[in-house]
């Protein structure tokens, strides 16, 4: 048995290690939220004219069928035959999510968050969610990233991340091999595998892919997961009461 000072010393300096973990991922979070702050920030001061690579972070100037409402930042989509996205076209707030197949806290808010917004949120006609993926993480982030595309062209874009997020293992990137992300897609239903198959080489959808890694890395969204509702950012897997609060804030704005 240890003597009780040299204990509380012990203790003392794993919650010291602990809390300066706690605090650089804090500070990690809170410069993804200043960058993109500023890109946001910019875009108001000149007036809709800062020009990034489309969709821009400049809001919109007009309400447009199938795009953005005046106010809305033109990354918000509102596409009628969006398969990246959920919920109604017309609903007052879009909540736009970043995301990476291979990042463990986005599978943490797809398992533990993502159900309840569904339910209490979309199904109500109250908000639709949007997804923009990003491939921080290497080779196989962009391969999944571009499965999840081909998933999304038989109408099985969310299946399929729901299949891949579930067997993601706690703060560990998992491992998507070309034979494991075939696998998920048949888990997840699409019903044309050749088809998948053949589209995991399809340059467009690499293209595609590759374009909204891009634009998030000029929009300064450096971690994931990464929301942008209404005029405010949100960053991590927060607690389901943190989005509840910031979606009926948005909500409330959106009137």
């Amino acid at each position: 048995m240890y003597p009780k000072n040299v204990k509380s010393s012990k203790q003392s300096a794993r919650f010291l290690t602990a809390r300066r973990r706690l605090n650089r991922r804090l500070a990690v979070a809170a410069v993804a939220v200043v960058a993109f702050l500023g890109v946001v920030l910019a875009g108001h001061l000149t007036n809709g004219r800062r020009q990034v690579a489309a969709p821009t972070a400049s809001p919109s100037a007009s309400a447009g069928a199938g795009g953005a409402r005046a106010g809305e930042f033109t990354f918000v989509r509102r596409a009628q035959a969006d398969p990246m996205a959920v919920g109604a076209v017309d609903a007052p707030v879009v909540l736009v999510q970043w995301t990476d197949m291979r990042c463990p806290y986005c599978a943490v808010f797809n398992r533990e968050t993502l159900p309840m917004l569904l339910k209490e949120y979309v199904d109500t006609g109250k908000l639709r969610i949007e997804v923009h993926d990003v491939a921080y993480f290497g080779e196989q982030s962009e391969q999944a990233a571009v499965a999840a595309r081909a998933a999304a062209e038989q109408g099985k874009f969310f299946e399929f991340i729901r299949a891949v997020y579930k067997d993601a293992p706690e703060h560990k990137h998992p491992d998507l091999p070309r034979a494991k992300l075939i696998a998920y897609a048949q888990k997840a239903g699409v019903p044309d595998i050749a088809k998948f198959t053949t589209d995991l080489d399809d340059p467009g959808l690499r293209a595609a892919a590759d374009a909204s890694n891009s634009e998030a890395a000029q929009l300064g969204v450096t971690s994931v997961p990464f929301f942008v509702a209404g005029d405010r950012t949100l960053s991590g897997a927060q607690p389901s009461s943190v989005f509840r609060s910031y979606l009926d804030d948005a909500i409330a704005k959106a009137g």
